[in-house]
This record gives structure tokens, C-alpha cells and sequence, in this order.
């Protein structure tokens, strides 16, 4: 490149300072308001304002009024296909909490008719889960036996479900939305896996009729329990088990094959009931050994407020159970909720969501109700019935309703190995295979978390496979922001581009210039390394051209562009860079810095220390400068030294 090429660059400005609080407002409105939920209300009257506020925090009052009849009978099939899931799956899931069935069945009245007032999402299908009946039997289990003592442990169940509507609210108000992204999706896979693993295997108490099996979740307590009481065993019990459980699995497997078919795999739990119901009933079979629900009490939700237990000494564990149950149901719900959004191209606001969810659990603890969230079974069920709005949720909790009045003693009969296969069907769903091999392909690091999660849940406890997994996720944070990418870029022939030379092999270096790109924000907890980094960079660089023989190394460039913030320890780390680039008679160029940082070296003084002229737009206008200097040199030795003296 010769000299008359050379165009002078233009200079990089450095944006006026704002004030700070200027500064500290627009950067909380980044973090908590993203989606900038205000703008609706500018210009707005006073009385447009309050109905836009109404609207926002319940939903329903938005939509209801373009409600049609169309909609409606949508909205009726599909409430009464999920229906006739919720009621077996809600006593299912109750007796996996152990708790009275019957909660199970208040579960699915309340809350699903205050998600639909104040949820956004139209497909989402509210109810009880099997994680969270899961993690409620586990944790509290330890403290409160429910056997024992079933009427503390219910009152700590409504305690624990009341600290998780809280908690859910709360981050909602809050817009802390973001604490649920710390649950990755390989997290998910592997702690739903494993979860469901461990639900099954609690099964076998059902399918095997025994009385007494053990509270614990782990592999290794579960297989103790079924193996030292062989000779409690019910053949009756088994057989019945294992003929509902293929049952169940073939109305899915013909289902999947065909999707008009949905329903048959929406009505296979409840036809279950009714035909294990009916065949206790006719053959006796509860005098051979075949447990029942027994007796189911009639009527409505009763109110709960006064079941709060807040001066219990048990009070801290419910706090506990109550914020891990209120982020798993969250990250489960929220994640089903956008899953079918995306099929239906709306958005969902996860900040509404989690209000939402707070305010649904904190009335179903109120009204005799435990965790209920978005369970993906029930709203596949929903999604493929055809539902339109949330309208649906409301018919399934007016069918449930009728049940609870009317239909409760027809299921005094219904025996509980039929309960126990419904959980494990739906629980192998939950084991999602095909989502850790591709795991596997594309992020061994990944994959890494999520079977860490899977073999934490079911050869220790839920709440050890939680921590391992999000330990590891947060690791994984960490050494991303402790250990960032730095690269050697090159030009790519024919052009004013440079790029990564590990990427892409026709990137040439420039004789006598390297260019380093950072490829993160520079903050206290990677200057150290960046600095040592840099620094080997610079002597790997000057070993290799001195035994190439080729031109020895002038000029470093550092390419900024991906560097979006810096705090003083990476302003220091800049100053010893400058340092250790004098000490090797070197000079240091910096390549299109933004604007935080650019503000930030200006205020240290560091711009005046370096030289505004060596800082630059981008990385090419500094590779022509470096090699107008180059060649400016070798025409005359002189000028190189006259610029150093200049800028001492």
C-alpha cells in the first residue's frame, strides 16, 4: 500500500457525559423494563391511562370485549377435553404430594379461573404438576410425617404454596423476570428427566400394592424399599397396573401418530378411571388386596386462610419448599406458555406470567388449593382441542366444579394402581431423549449439566440435582465472564474485512501489525487475565515472525468492537498493557471502541495518555495508518523517531 492511498481517518468522538442519574435511570429501564411497558400510556387521558393499567395487570378486560360466539365453542370443546384430565390427573398428583385427593380436585377449580382473568397466555392449561407434588412430598416429607401428623403437613403444604405465590408475585412486580433465566434449558431437560424418573419409580408403591414404602426419592431407597418386602407384593395389583399402563401408552402412541386423534390420549386417564372403577366395584376386588381412594368429600373449595400456618417451627422449610417449588413452576410454566405462542405467533410477557401465577397460588392457598402451574401434558391437550383464548381454562373449572358437587362419591372406587399408571404415562413424556442427544451434538457442556442434573435427582434428592445443575450453569457464567475469547484477526483477500484466522484460513496476517479482538466486556473479574493474555499474545507473536525471519512486530491493534462496558480494573488493565507494549519499543492502537468505554478511558485520562491519533474507527482505517507509518519508515528512518519524541 503506498502512501498516496492513505486517507486520513476520521476521528472516534466521545459522546457527552450524562448526569447521573440520567445514567442510573436509563440503565434500570434496560434491566427491568426491556419491553417498555409505558409507552401505551403516553399521551393518554387520565381515564385511558387507568383502563390501559387494568387491562395490562388483567388481561381479560382487554380481550373479553372482541369475544365471539365462534371462539366460544372452540373454547367449550377444549375445556371439556381437559377436563377430562384434570380431574384423574389431579387426584393423581395429590396422592403424589400425599395429600387428601381431594385438594387435587379443589386445584383445578380456583386457580384456573384467576389465571384466566390475569394470564397472557391463550393456551396455557393451569393445574396441578407432578414435579411440584413431587418436590412438596420430598421436602416437606423429611420434617412432617403425613401419615403421622397429616393435618400439619397439609397446613404446611398451603403454607409452602402460599410463599410460592408470593415469591412468583413478587419477582413479577419486581420485573425480576430474569432470576428464572438462570434455569438454563439444559437444566430443564435434565431436572424434568430426572424428576419424572424418580416419580415413576415412586410408582411402584401402586403398581406393587404395597402399604409402607419410603419417603425417600433416591434410587438407591426406592429400590431397597420394593425389594425387602417381595412377599408383600400383589399379583392383583400388578396385573391391573401393568394392563392400564399399556393402555395409556398405546391411546398416546396413536395419538402422536395422528394428530385428529388427540383426543383419544385426552380421554384415555378418565376412561381409565371409570373402567378400573367400575371392575373393583363388580369383582370385589378391594377385599384382594387392590387399595381405593375411598371416600371423596362433597362440595366446593373450602376456605383455607386459617390452615396458614405462620407460627409453626416448621415455618422456614415451608419458606424453602415455597421458592424452589415457585421457580420450578415458573420456569415449567412459562416455558410451556411460550412454546405454543411461538406455534400461534403472540407474545407472552414473563413478568405478567409470574404476576399471574403469584396471584393464583396465593388465592388457591386460600382456598385449600396447592401448587398449581402451566403443565405441558394438559396444555398439549388444549393446544391440539382448539382452544382460542384463555375462556378454556374457565369451562375446565366449571366442569370441575360440577364434579366436585355432584360426581365425587362415583370415585370411591377408583383404585390406585389405575392412579399410579396415569402418573407414570404421563411422566415418560416428561423424558425427553431425543432433547439430550441433541444436547450432546451441538454442546457437550450442556449436555454435561443436564445429565449432571438427571443423576443429582435421582441418585441423591430433587433438591440436589436443582443445585448441582444450577451451580454448573452459573459456573458456566462465570468462566465465560472470568475467561473470555480473545483472537488473532487477518484480512481477508480482496477486501477491507478482517476476521477471526481460526475461522476463516484465507485471513492473511499484516506484515508487522497484530490485531487482537476482545470478545466480551471488560470488567474486575477478567482484566488479570486479559492482561496476561494480551501479553502472550504480543511474545508468541514476536517468537514466531523472529524465526520466520519475517518483519518484526510494530504495532498492536485492539479491536473493541464486541467490548460493551469496562470498569477501572479493566481501565487499569489497559494502562499496564500500554506499559508492557512501550517496554518492547511497540505501539498500541485501539480499533472502534463504544461508547461506555470510550467515555470511560477519556474520563481516566488514559486517551490523553495513549494519543487521541492512535485510536480508531475501525480496524482497517488503523491497519492503514500502521502501514503508512511502515512505509513512511522505510522511505524515512527519521520520521518513526521524530513521532516517538513528539509523543513523549
Amino acid at each position: 500500500m503506498g502512501n498516496a492511498d492513505y486517507e486520513c481517518p476520521r476521528r472516534v468522538s466521545i459522546p457527552p457525559s450524562k448526569p447521573f442519574f440520567n445514567s442510573l435511570k436509563s440503565g434500570l429501564k434496560e434491566t427491568l423494563f426491556p419491553d417498555d411497558p409505558f409507552r401505551q400510556f403516553k399521551n393518554q387521558s387520565a381515564s385511558r391511562k387507568l383502563l390501559l393499567g387494568l387491562q395490562y395487570f388483567v388481561p381479560i378486560l382487554e380481550w373479553a370485549p372482541r369475544y365471539t360466539f365462534e371462539f366460544f365453542k372452540s373454547d367449550l370443546l377444549a375445556g371439556i377435553t381437559i377436563a377430562s384430565l384434570a380431574v384423574p390427573q389431579g387426584i393423581s398428583y395429590a396422592n403424589l404430594a400425599n395429600l387428601p385427593p381431594i385438594l387435587g380436585l379443589y386445584s383445578s377449580f380456583v386457580p384456573p379461573l384467576v389465571y384466566a382473568m390475569m394470564g397472557s397466555s391463550k393456551d396455557l392449561a393451569v393445574g396441578t404438576v407432578a414435579v411440584g407434588s413431587l418436590l412438596i412430598s420430598s421436602m416437606l416429607g423429611k420434617e412432617v410425617n403425613p401419615n403421622e401428623n397429616p393435618k400439619l403437613y397439609v397446613q404446611l403444604a398451603l403454607t409452602a404454596t402460599f410463599f410460592a405465590g408470593v415469591f412468583q408475585a413478587s419477582l413479577g412486580f419486581l420485573r425480576l423476570g430474569f432470576v428464572v433465566d438462570f434455569l438454563s434449558h439444559a437444566t430443564i431437560v435434565g431436572f424434568m428427566g430426572g424428576a419424572a424418573t424418580v416419580v415413576c419409580l415412586q410408582q411402584l408403591k401402586g403398581i406393587l400394592g404395597l402399604v409402607r414404602f419410603t419417603h425417600a426419592t433416591d434410587l438407591q431407597s426406592v429400590m431397597r424399599s420394593v425389594f425387602s418386602q417381595t412377599s408383600q407384593w400383589r399379583w392383583e395389583s400388578g396385573v391391573l397396573g401393568c394392563c392400564f399402563l399399556l393402555f395409556l401408552l398405546l391411546t398416546r402412541y396413536f395419538s402422536k401418530k395422528k394428530a385428529t386423534f388427540f383426543w383419544i390420549n385426552a380421554m384415555a386417564p378418565l376412561t381409565s378411571v371409570i373402567l378400573g372403577s367400575v371392575l373393583v366395584y363388580f369383582t370385589d376386588a378391594e377385599r384382594h388386596g387392590v387399595q381405593v381412594i375411598g371416600q371423596l368429600k362433597k362440595g366446593l373449595n373450602p376456605p383455607s386462610l386459617s390452615e396458614l400456618d405462620f407460627g409453626s417451627p416448621y415455618l422456614m422449610t415451608a419458606v424453602k419448599t415455597g421458592v424452589i417449588i415457585g421457580v420450578i413452576a415458573l420456569a415449567e410454566g412459562i416455558a410451556v406458555g411460550r412454546s405454543f405462542a411461538m406455534f400461534k405467533n403472540y407474545h407472552i410477557d414473563g413478568n405478567k406470567e409470574m404476576v399471574a401465577f403469584g396471584m393464583m397460588n396465593i388465592a388457591g392457598s386460600c382456598t385449600s388449593c396447592y401448587l398449581t402451574a402451566g403443565p405441558f401434558s394438559r396444555s398439549a391437550v388444549n393446544f391440539n382441542a382448539g382452544c382460542k383464548t384463555a375462556v378454556s381454562n374457565i369451562v375446565m373449572a366449571t366442569a370441575v366444579m360440577i364434579t366436585l358437587l355432584f360426581l365425587t362419591p362415583l370415585f370411591h372406587y377408583t383404585p390406585l394402581v389405575v392412579l399410579s399408571s396415569i402418573i407414570i404415562a404421563a411422566m415418560l413424556g416428561l423424558i425427553d431423549y431425543e432433547a439430550v442427544i441433541h444436547l450432546w451434538k451441538l454442546d457437550k457442556f450442556d449436555f454435561i449439566v443436564c445429565m449432571s442434573a438427571y443423576v443429582g435427582v435421582v441418585f441423591g434428592s430433587v433438591e440436589i440435582g436443582l443445585v448441582i445443575a444450577v451451580t454448573i450453569s452459573l459456573l458456566r457464567v462465570l468462566l465465560s465472564v472470568a475467561r473470555p475469547r480473545t483472537f488473532v484477526l487477518g484480512n481477508i483477500p480482496n477486501s477491507v474485512t478482517y476476521r477471526s484466522i481460526d475461522q476463516y484460513p484465507v485471513a492473511k496476517s499484516v506484515p508487522g501489525v497484530l490485531i487482537l479482538h476482545i470478545d466480551a466486556p471488560i470488567y474486575f473479574a477478567n482484566a488479570s487475565y486479559l492482561r496476561e493474555r494480551i501479553s502472550r499474545w504480543i511474545y508468541e507473536e514476536e517468537e514466531k515472525l523472529k524465526i520466520s525471519g519475517e518483519t518484526g512486530l510494530q504495532y498492536v491493534i485492539l479491536d473493541m468492537s464486541s467490548v460493551g462496558s469496562i470498569d477501572t480494573s479493566g481501565i487499569s488493565m489497559f494502562e499496564e498493557i500500554k506499559k508492557v507494549v512501550d517496554r518492547r519499543g511497540l505501539k498500541l492502537l485501539l480499533a472502534n471502541p463504544r461508547s461506555e468505554v470510550i467515555k470511560k478511558l477519556n474520563n481516566s485520562k488514559f486517551i490523553e495518555n495513549i494519543g487521541q491519533e492512535w485510536i480508531y474507527l475501525t480496524v482497517a482505517e488503523a491497519v492503514a495508518a500502521c502501514n503508512f507509518m511502515l512505509h513512511t519508515c522505510k522511505s524515512n528512518p527519521e520520521v518513526e523517531y521524530n513521532s516517538q519524541d513528539d509523543n513523549v
